[in-house]
This record gives structure tokens, C-alpha cells and sequence, in this order.
């Protein structure tokens, strides 16, 4: 069901659904967090379709034998909760966990934390500890799924400097311009484009199409701060690294892993570039436990600079070298000081100088007809799907248009909407026919 309908992780890197539910465990949470600033799809999607929600977190639950299912969400969300309590009804086995307005209150391992009191192992899954996480948008489509319908379309905020910030249903494959087009089009002249958040999210040229995965479409203007820190070069970002440097272990001491235990140090990080050479070896493998949460550098750091970005180099450069991940403790302790070390989101949205996009997004229904769109090979974690359609074919809105490769690891793409194959590469073009 999950396999055939092309179900993937619609909030983190697209791992595909089928293989997670191939898993025995006691434990289902969902990832109700939302903890990106900005975005409000989820929280939206639990208002409109709670009863989907309840429903694929039972076909979960059933698929993984487990007994107990838990939804994650931020006590903040007050309307959600309301819906989902009602939803859930009289099903013992569920129950809600409060979350606290921080970030990153949906890192699957803070979130696990939280909500089991339990610490999976550095470079470990919830699999590791007995239980298994999926989002919101994940399980709605479970649902979907079991109603025989395949993943073409999905939710999008649409946000930042547009006319009408608003959450939209668009079809697999739209470009970014056309959402932004459907937000009434943008504020302002010069702007850049953000997908998926501004912490964790990147920046996008706005041709390209939304994917399985676009959970928010963030426009600012060229010259805003998060926009800049995204698109300065390394080469620059280790210079200033260098010069400006201070040696205050502020980038460490916020950081969501190592308050967890993990041997990760993102100020021992700068110092070994800053000065050269690292203290002790390990500190430098330790960025193979960064999940490039960005608290380091848009919330820890005083002088402006870029960990997150550094340890990204540095976890490359150790994979371009042939170095493995050898971090891999399963008793780790907390440190005594994360409770108050948590990140507020409001004060995180404020250093990011982003309170004046702190829109509401009202869901609304699509009035821009799309025309065409580009529906991408590899939308999910594995292999491409190998596309069993031709240019010139007709195809109508639902039909697969792409399989998996035998033997592995990804997801099936369908059309997204109805028309005629223009073009096959890494995308297949689908322009609408009258």
C-alpha cells in the first residue's frame, strides 16, 4: 500500500514509507512539532484531517505490531489538539505528548526524548530504542494510501514576502514560481527563495519544481540575513572564521546532540580551523553526529559566524578521505543543563529577524490552473525511479509514471496531472491538456 501509492518522509530527507513499516516495534510516535519557523502546513493539515491522521497512525501501528502510539505535537497548537483528541475517541492505546515551543523540538532524537524519556544511540535510529517516528503530512497519506489513491499533490505554505502568504494544495512537480504566483505573487523585486524552513531549509532557484518533500516555499529579499549566511562561500566563511573566532563554546553549549550526550563539539570544530589542527581526532569525526539543525550558528554564536556550515565542510572532506562514522555510543548522559538551554522559537525567529513573516497562511483552494509540470526522478532516499512512460504518451492524473530500479532502495512517482509527456532526464515534463 505504502510502496505502491510512492509514500516517502513528507517532512525530513523522503525515506521510503514502506520499508519503515517493514519494522517490529512497541512504539509509534508522530511528529507533530512543526518546530521550523514559518511553516504551518502540519499544524494545519491536523485541523483539517485529523481523523486521516488517527487513521494512518492505526495502519502504522498495525503494519508494526505496535502497541502504543503517541502524537507529538506543541502545546501551542490548541486547535489541533482539540481535533485530534476527538478524533482519536475511544482508542486506549493513543495518547498526546505536550511538546514546548523550541527548537528542535522535532529532531527524532530530542523528540524521542521527550516523549519517552529514552536516548537513542549516537548515529542511531528509533528503530534502536523500540519505536518508530513519522510526521504529520506521512500518515495522512497512509491513510490516503489505503483508500487506493497515489501521492500527485501535497500541501505547501507559501510564505515570507508574498502578497497572500497563504497554505495551498499544489500538484507533484509545480515550479516555485507558480506557488509564489498563487501567494499573490511577490512583495518585492529582488528576493531569493527558501524551501523547507529557514534553519534547516536551502535556498532554491525558483524554476524548479515542489517535490514530495516541500513542506514550505519562504520568499525574503536578497539581502535579509538568513539569505545572506546561505549563500556566503565557504572559502569566505573560514576566513572570517579565522579572524573572528572567540573561543566561547556557545556554538557547543546550545547544541541539541551533545545536550543529549553526543560526542559533538562544534566550537572544538572551529578551533581546529581556526588554528589549524584539532586538539583530538575525534573531534572532527564527532561532525558525523551533526544533523545541521543550525542552533549552533543562528542561535549559539556571538560573532556571527557559521559552525554549522564548518562542520558540514569538515563531515565531507572526512568522506572524501575514506573516513567512516565510528560514533556510535549507546549509553550516553544528558547534560545537566539542557532544560535550560532549549531554544525559545520566538527569540530564535527574532535573531533571525524574522517576526515580520510570522504570517497565519489560512489554508485556501487553488484558483491558478497549472499547466505544466516537472516531476523529478528522485524525490526520496535511494535510487531513481525509472520512468515507464514515453515522450508524446498521454497519461492521465494518478497513473505511474515511475518504478523502483529491482533490488532497491526507493519510491514509485505517478502523474500528477493529466497530459502529454514532453520530456524524460532526471525530470518528466507533463504539460496539462485542455
Amino acid at each position: 500500500m505504502a510502496r505502491s501509492s510512492g509514500i516517502v518522509g513528507a517532512g525530513g530527507a523522503g525515506f521510503p514509507t514502506h520499508v519503515k513499516l517493514s519494522a517490529k516495534v512497541d512504539t509509534y510516535i508522530v511528529n507533530a512539532a512543526e518546530c521550523e519557523p514559518l511553516l504551518r502546513v502540519d499544524q494545519q493539515l491536523m485541523q483539517k484531517y485529523p481523523e486521516k491522521l488517527i487513521t494512518g497512525l492505526q495502519l502504522g501501528m498495525k503494519a508494526t505490531g505496535a502497541k502504543r502510539g503517541i502524537i507529538a505535537i506543541k502545546r501551542k497548537y490548541k486547535s489541533a489538539i482539540k481535533k485530534v483528541k476527538q478524533a482519536i475517541k475511544t482508542d486506549s492505546r493513543l495518547e498526546i505528548f505536550l511538546l514546548e515551543d523550541v527548537y528542535p523540538a522535532g529532531d527524532e532524537h530530542v523528540l524521542v526524548y521527550e516523549a519517552l524519556g529514552k536516548t537513542i544511540p549516537e548515529s542511531g535510529l528509533p528503530l534502536d530504542i523500540g519505536a518508530v517516528v513519522n510526521n504529520v503530512y506521512t500518515l495522512i497519506n497512509l491513510a490516503d494510501a489505503s483508500e487506493g489513491k497515489s501521492i500527485v499533490s501535497r500541501y505547501v505554505t507559501v510564505t515570507g514576502a508574498v502578497k497572500k502568504p497563504v497554505t495551498m494544495d499544489f500538484p507533484i512537480g509545480t515550479s516555485i514560481l507558480d506557488t509564489i504566483k498563487a501567494a499573490g505573487g511577490a512583495t518585492i523585486d529582488n528576493f531569493e527563495v527558501l524551501i523547507n524552513g529557514p534553519m534547516m531549509g536551502s535556498l532554491i532557484d525558483p524554476k524548479k519544481p515542489i517535490t514530495k518533500l516541500t513542506s514550505g516555499v519562504i520568499v525574503l529579499p536578497e539581502d535579509h540575513f538568513v539569505i545572506r549566511m546561505k549563500n556566503e562561500r565557504i572559502s569566505s566563511k573560514v576566513i572570517v572564521t579565522k579572524a573572528a573566532c572567540i573561543r566561547c563554546q556557545l556554538c557547543t553549549e546550545v547544541c541539541p546532540r551533545f545536550l543529549l550526550g553526543h560526542q559533538l563539539y562544534p566550537d572544538k570544530v572551529m578551533r581546529g580551523i581556526a588554528w589549524g589542527a584539532p586538539e583530538r581526532p575525534e573531534y572532527m569525526t564527532g561532525t558525523f553526529l551533526c544533523v545541521e539543525c543550525g542552533a549552533c550558528t543562528y542561535y549559539g554564536c556571538p560573532m556571527g559566524l557559521d559552525p554549522c556550515k564548518m562542520m558540514t565542510e569538515v563531515k565531507g572532506q572526512l568522506r572524501v578521505e575514506g573516513l567512516k562514522n565510528t560514533h556510535n555510543r549507546k549509553v550516553l548522559s544528558i547534560h545537566p543543563e539542557r532544560e535550560y538551554r532549549k531554544l525559545p522559537v520566538k527569540r530564535l525567529m527574532s535573531r533571525l529577524d524574522l517576526l515580520n513573516y510570522d504570517n497565519e497562511c489560512p489554508i485556501r483552494k487553488r484558483k491558478l490552473q497549472i499547466r505544466e509540470v516537472s516531476i523529478p526522478l528522485k524525490q526520496h532516499i535511494g535510487d531513481p525511479a525509472i520512468p515507464i512512460v514515453k515522450v508524446g504518451e498521454t497519461v492521465k492524473k494518478g497513473v505511474l509514471i515511475g518504478k523502483i530500479p529491482d533490488g532497491s532502495l526507493g519510491a514509485v512517482i505517478h502523474a500528477s496531472i493529466s497530459g502529454i509527456i514532453r520530456h524524460i532526464g532526471q525530470e518528466i515534463v507533463i504539460e496539462k491538456t485542455k
